[in-house]
C-alpha cells in the first residue's frame, strides 16, 4: 500500500487549474477563429455583393445601349425608306446617262447630216411662206449653210445658231410687225392702179395670218393672197384698218380687233381674203 503525502491534493488542484486555463485558451482560440471566419465571410459576401452590383450596373448599361441601338436602327430604317425612291430614280438616271453616252459616237457622226437637213427644211419653209422680208430671211439661211462648211466653229455653236434661226422664224407667227420699204411682189391689176407710182410703202404683218401694205398717202393698199401669189387691192375702210394696225404695232395706239381680210386659204375653194384677221 502506497501512501502519498497531503500535498498531493494541491498538485491536483494545480493540474485542474492548468486544464481550465488550457480549456479557456482553446475557447478563446476557437472564438478568434470563428471571428476571423465571420469577418472573412462578411468580406467575401461584401465582395460578392459588389460584384453583383457591378454586374447589375453593367447589365443596365448594356440594356441602355441595346435600346439606343434599337432606336438608331429604327431611325436608319425610316431614313433608308425615304431615300429608297431617290436612290431608285438616281439609278435610273445613271442608267439613262450611260445609255446616252454609248450613243454619243453615233450621234456625233449623225449630227452634221441632221444640221444640214434642218437648214434645208428652214429654206423650204421660207420659200413656201408669205414673201415678207424674204431676202433677209434667205440671207440668214445662206449664212447657216456657209457656217456648216467651215471648221472654225464647234458643233455646239453651229447647232445653237440653227436653233436661233428656227426660233426667229417661229416668232414671226406670233408677232405683229410693221416696217417701210419698196413695194415688192406681183400685183393684181386693181392693186397696181393705185400704187404703181409709190416708191415706198408701209407694211403691216399680223403673224402669218395677214400681210398688208398701204401707200404713204393712204390712197392705195393691198393684202397678199397666198392662194394667188399676188397683192390684191384693199378698199378705203380696209386701208384705214391697216393704218390703225400700223399704229398699234408702233405702240401709238391701244390693241384692238382689226377688220381685215386674211392672206391664207381657210378652206377648199375659198380664198382667205374673204376672212378677217
Amino acid at each position: 500500500m502506497l501512501h502519498f503525502p497531503r500535498r498531493t491534493s494541491g498538485y491536483v488542484s494545480a493540474l485542474c487549474l492548468a486544464a481550465i486555463g488550457v480549456s479557456a485558451s482553446s475557447t478563446i482560440l476557437a472564438q478568434d477563429s470563428l471571428s476571423q471566419a465571420s469577418i472573412q465571410a462578411q468580406q467575401t459576401q461584401a465582395e460578392l455583393q459588389q460584384r453583383i452590383d457591378e454586374a447589375d450596373d453593367a447589365t443596365r448599361e448594356a440594356l441602355q445601349r441595346l435600346r439606343q441601338a434599337g432606336q438608331q436602327a429604327d431611325r436608319l430604317e425610316s431614313y433608308n425608306a425615304e431615300l429608297a425612291p431617290i436612290v431608285d430614280n438616281q439609278a435610273k438616271r445613271i442608267a439613262s446617262e450611260k445609255q446616252a453616252l454609248t450613243q454619243i459616237s453615233v450621234t456625233r457622226e449623225a449630227l452634221p447630216g441632221e444640221m444640214r437637213q434642218m437648214v434645208g427644211q428652214l429654206r423650204e419653209m421660207i420659200e413656201a411662206d408669205m414673201p415678207f422680208l424674204r431676202d433677209e430671211r434667205l440671207a440668214r439661211v445662206d449664212d447657216l449653210e456657209q457656217m456648216l462648211s467651215r471648221d472654225d466653229a464647234s458643233q455646239a455653236d453651229k447647232l445653237q445658231r440653227i436653233f436661233s434661226a428656227w426660233r426667229a422664224e417661229l416668232a414671226y407667227g406670233r408677232e405683229m410687225d410693221q416696217w417701210s420699204g419698196p413695194l415688192e411682189g406681183v400685183q393684181s391689176d386693181a392693186a397696181s392702179q393705185g400704187s404703181q407710182m409709190a416708191r415706198e410703202v408701209d407694211y403691216l404683218r399680223v403673224g402669218r395670218t395677214g400681210w398688208y401694205y398701204v401707200t404713204p398717202d393712204d390712197r392705195a393698199g393691198g393684202v397678199w393672197s397666198v392662194a394667188d401669189g399676188e397683192w390684191e387691192a384693199l378698199n378705203g375702210d380696209q386701208i384705214g384698218e391697216v393704218r390703225r394696225g400700223i399704229r398699234i404695232a408702233q405702240d401709238q395706239s391701244a390693241p384692238a380687233l382689226l377688220h381685215l381680210p386674211a392672206s391664207l386659204v381657210v378652206g377648199a375653194g375659198r380664198s382667205a381674203t374673204e376672212g378677217r384677221s
